[in-house]
């Protein structure tokens, strides 16, 4: 049976991407005055930079502002100014104090959703931010516990299951992304919720996991719940 319950934060919780697909378009603004979009193929260019970024800062928006103004350096050739480059500094600003806005219904799904199971939320990203998106959410009491974490990996989900002392098996883990929040779990043993959000940052779709029989896909949070009751439903069956 299902023992444990955990939400992923942006674009499950609160509204996020849109602020970073926002940002994308304001540099790509920036940029537009020194080089040919189309044939700077600018998009790819800073998602292959923030690749390579990953592992020394992380997920976010700190992470995403220095791989632009990185981005911003090469493909000028150095030409860019040091007032374009305070204004790509500013959009990294805006994201990180963007307000913390629910996605509709998730209040009562995460509530509905508590009432029977212990319930934990993991998110990803730097630690500042997403402490400041968790205390300002209006969720944080909810939970039994906060996980924030650099990456959403099967090492990260083992050590939580060891943690709250729970098998694979008993766990459901509802997120956006199959490749952070559902792929992992499954792996695992564990279930998933998949709540895809309209838009997504494309290393997050990078995946050949494919929805299966342990994975239920709903089309908002009024789903939620009764996806979670099916789960376990049929893992005390199982």
């Amino acid at each position: 049976m299902i023992e444990l319950v955990g939400f992923d934060g942006d674009d499950t919780l609160w509204h996020s991407q849109d602020y970073y697909d926002r940002a994308q378009a304001e540099f790509e603004a920036i940029l537009g005055q020194y080089v040919d979009l189309a044939n700077a193929n600018l998009h790819d260019a800073l998602l292959a930079t923030e690749r390579g970024n990953i592992a020394l800062f992380g997920y976010g928006a700190k992470g995403m502002t220095l791989s632009m103004i990185e981005s911003a350096i090469q493909v000028t050739e150095g030409r860019i100014s040091a007032q374009d480059i305070h204004r790509i500094v500013k959009i990294g600003k805006d994201v990180l104090s963007h307000p913390v806005e629910l996605l509709p219904g998730i209040r009562q799904a995460v509530e509905e959703v508590a009432r029977d199971f212990r319930i934990v939320l993991i998110t990803k990203g730097d630690l500042f931010h997403q402490e400041h998106k968790v205390a300002r959410c209006g969720l944080a009491d909810v939970f039994h516990r906060i996980e924030i974490v650099s990456e959403k990996d099967p090492a990260a989900y083992a050590r939580l299951f060891r943690e709250f002392d729970v098998q694979p098996s008993n766990f459901a883990m509802v997120g956006n992304s199959l490749r952070s929040d559902i792929a992992p779990v499954v792996a695992l043993g564990g279930w998933g919720v998949f709540m895809p959000y309209h838009s997504t940052w494309a290393h997050e779709t990078e995946t050949d996991f494919a929805v299966n029989e342990r994975v239920i896909e709903v089309t908002g949070a009024e789903g939620i719940p009764a996806a979670i009751a099916t789960m376990h439903a049929t893992s005390t069956i199982d």
